[in-house]
């Protein structure tokens, strides 16, 4: 089992910036792509930005140009850079690591999906 955990969630007012952080617990060596979700109150969970095996980055259209996903080369590590934050923002943030779509059977701890606890972000107006 690999344990995701995420930090760096908290208030801001509109405008601001927030960096999430997201550190996982076991090194495993598989392909794996790595997101950043959220879930606002009332709403379903939603992707935000992903960091791909092959180190392509792919964002929703609501942060375009606003948030900046990273990650560091042992995959044990995932940022979310958030700038100009806005109200509609406000949400739990969940890091997940995906390596399915690389294997065609899970084994150890490649072929899975783990999810962090989440971290809240609030943003005010």
């Amino acid at each position: 089992q690999v344990q995701l955990v995420e930090s760096g969630g908290g208030s801001v007012q509109a405008g601001g910036s927030l960096r999430l952080s997201c550190v996982a617990s076991t090194y495993t060596g598989c392909r794996s792509d790595m997101s950043w979700y959220r879930q606002a109150p009332g709403k379903e969970r939603e992707l935000v930005a992903t960091f791909e095996d092959g180190g392509t980055t792919t964002y929703s259209d609501s942060v375009k140009g606003r948030f900046t996903i990273s990650r560091d080369n042992t995959k044990t590590s995932l940022n979310l850079q958030m700038n100009s934050l806005k109200p509609e923002d406000t949400a739990m943030y969940y890091c997940q690591t995906d390596s399915s779509r690389y294997y065609r059977a899970a084994y150890e701890y490649c072929g899975r999906i783990y999810w962090g606890q989440g971290t809240q972000v609030t943003v005010s107006s």
